[in-house]
């Protein structure tokens, strides 16, 4: 299986910038309301700061050069008035815009996380963890100047532009042509910017993927770090990443910044100009001081919010990049989704069979690893079913399969019947227990963590599945008993204790089919004796199957079935199996040849 690892950048779908910003702003829509009010206050403000030159050209052409002081105080009573309405709107527009973006931002994490839920092994076998974090948490903050700056920031330097540009050409097309001559200028180096601009931000979020997902690797590995003290080869990795990291940030933001200096060129370009058509060709007789100064207003106001677009798209790019990683998982279709039609699997007795099931991992891809061929068995309603082969074999694909983890490619599997693409999956799940060798155990007090298995479980059950596995005694002599809080993955507790607070976990849901994978293998052989006494009571009148190299725990099943080579190469109970002196009897001997 092809496994992308943090060593190696994430490979992403290549789409439309546009498609890529309609998506986006479109979760804008679901608060038109308060955005509606923002518009309307942007609306005033923008009003408020283009007459602020008329203002001025007024105050020295007609007040000061007439000499009109109580003309010129009410002018100034009526200016200072409108811009302290004008800071007080804007910031108010920018509380409610901070409002809108955060809870667009908890929207768009919580679709994400809710869609992650429901991908398949398929999609978190293939990338590290620490990958899926980074944009889950990462790549959503990113998006929230983004989004509250399109509308704060971009909507209203726009129409202030547009604006502007109306205004200056309406007083004097001549000096506004004289302003505007550097654009051309502007346009083509931008252009030229955008270009290598938005290769590099991607660049620089996949390093920082690849950070995030060696970090959240290292700290879930510490102890064996620390054990094969290997701190120093970590560090070094770290470095290294860091490095990369760090390269990639400053090579984006070397092209990015750019923009700034064009812009700035292209601005003391246009007031040249402007001021030596206005005095120079034009001459002071034809242009006023007046309309000078409020020309030179109004070029400030044409570049200050061209300059504040460019750093916006600057921006906007950063940050594109992960709004492109998020939609891509976004559009990740679940490969194994219940069908319109399925139905709701009714109370189970049990009875699995497996049709000439075949399967295999990466199909059609060149990593295919072909693991069940054409596979075929019945098992009744309370039976027993001991799985052992060498690894590899397929023994935890069947389990899975049957939990339906994966879709098999051909064949078919029934549960009473039932085929398993024919009912949903939720209604397959709530009727099985899984216990693996994975005992991970959550942040939280130990009757949350048993609780887990079943939500709605109450006390009484909780404690009852404990006392069935042996778990009770134990838990009960730790300080709080069952309100005891656990640290995460239950450090702490030893092996064995994690290993039976998971058991009584699965057990409180009262599985009508039970899978046990290795489920007593970190256990000791003491503690290993409490749990068959509760795993042979949980047993009875459930159908189990259970994988386990240890030979020796499943020596009272019904049937056990040799896996191997893409099959079940032998089958029968253990006494039947060693009389074959067949493959079960070469692992078995191979186990107890030491044991006197």
């Amino acid at each position: 299986m092809s496994i992308d690892t943090f060593r190696k950048d994430e490979k992403t779908t290549t789409v439309s910038r546009r498609d890529t910003l309609t998506r986006l702003f479109s979760y804008l829509l679901k608060y038109m309301g308060p955005i509606i009010g923002v518009l309307l206050i942007m609306a005033v403000t923008i009003g408020i700061s283009v007459i602020n030159p008329l203002l001025i050209e007024r105050a020295i052409d007609v007040y000061i050069a007439n000499k009109d002081v109580k003309g010129l105080i009410k002018l100034a009573i009526f200016g200072a008035s409108i811009n302290l309405a004008f800071v007080l709107l804007v910031k108010l527009r920018m509380y409610i815009m901070a409002v809108v973006s955060n809870k667009i931002l908890l929207d768009i994490r919580k679709e994400l996380y809710e869609h992650i839920q429901t991908l398949s092994f398929q999609f978190f076998d293939s990338r590290p963890t620490g990958k899926i974090l980074a944009r889950v948490i990462g790549d959503v903050n990113s998006l929230k100047k983004v989004l509250s700056d399109s509308v704060t920031t971009l909507i209203p330097d726009f129409i202030t532009i547009c604006a502007v540009v109306v205004i200056m050409f309406v007083k004097d097309a001549r000096l506004a042509a004289a302003a505007l001559s550097s654009l051309p200028i502007m346009i083509v180096g931008i252009w030229c910017v955008m270009k290598r601009s938005q290769k590099a931000w991607q660049i620089f979020r996949k390093k920082g993927s690849n950070l995030n997902a060696f970090v959240h690797e290292n700290l879930s590995g510490i102890r064996v770090v620390k054990s094969l003290t290997a701190e120093q080869e970590t560090k070094d990795t770290f470095s290294e990443l860091v490095d990369q990291h760090e390269k990639s940030f400053q090579k984006a933001v070397v092209v990015a910044d750019t923009i700034g200096p064009i812009i700035d060129f292209c601005w003391g370009m246009g007031t040249m100009v402007l001021f030596f058509v206005g005095i120079v060709v034009l001459g002071i007789n034809e242009v006023s001081v007046g309309i000078l100064v409020a020309f030179g207003n109004y070029i400030w106001m044409f570049w200050s919010p061209v300059l504040n677009v460019s750093n916006f798209y600057n921006q906007l790019v950063t940050n594109l990049a992960g709004a492109e990683r998020i939609f891509e998982i976004l559009d990740t279709k679940p490969d194994i989704v219940d069908r319109n039609d399925v139905i709701e699997l009714p109370e189970v007795e049990g009875a699995i069979t497996f049709d000439k099931v075949s399967f295999s991992y990466d199909e059609g891809t060149s990593a295919e690893t072909k693991v069940l061929n054409e596979v075929s068995f019945s098992v009744k309603p309370g039976e027993t079913i001991a799985l052992v082969g060498p690894t590899g074999a397929g023994k935890s694909t069947i389990v899975n399969l049957i939990s339906r983890f994966y879709d098999i490619q051909k064949g078919h599997i029934y549960v009473d019947g039932y085929d398993l693409q024919d009912i949903s999956m939720e209604s397959l799940r709530n009727q099985m227990g899984v216990m693996t060798q994975d005992n991970f155990l959550f942040s939280g007090t130990v009757e949350d963590n048993i609780r887990y298995g079943k939500l709605d479980a109450t006390k009484e059950e909780i404690i009852n599945a404990a006392k069935a596995v042996n778990a009770h005694s134990f838990i009960m002599q730790m300080e709080n008993g069952y309100d005891t809080q656990l640290k995460e993955r239950g450090a702490g507790l030893s092996i064995g204790q994690r290993q039976l607070i998971a058991f009584a976990r699965t057990m409180v849901s009262m599985p009508k089919i039970l899978i046990l994978d290795e489920a007593t293998s970190s256990i000791d052989t003491k503690t290993e004796l409490l749990v068959q006494q509760g795993i042979e009571v949980l047993l009875k009148g459930r159908t189990s199957f259970v994988i386990a190299h240890r030979l020796s725990t499943i020596q009272k099943a019904d049937r056990i079935f040799v896996i191997d080579n893409g099959g079940i190469v032998e089958e029968g109970n253990a006494k039947e199996l060693l009389e074959k002196k067949g493959q079960y009897y070469n692992l078995y001997m191979a186990q107890f040849k030491n044991v006197s």
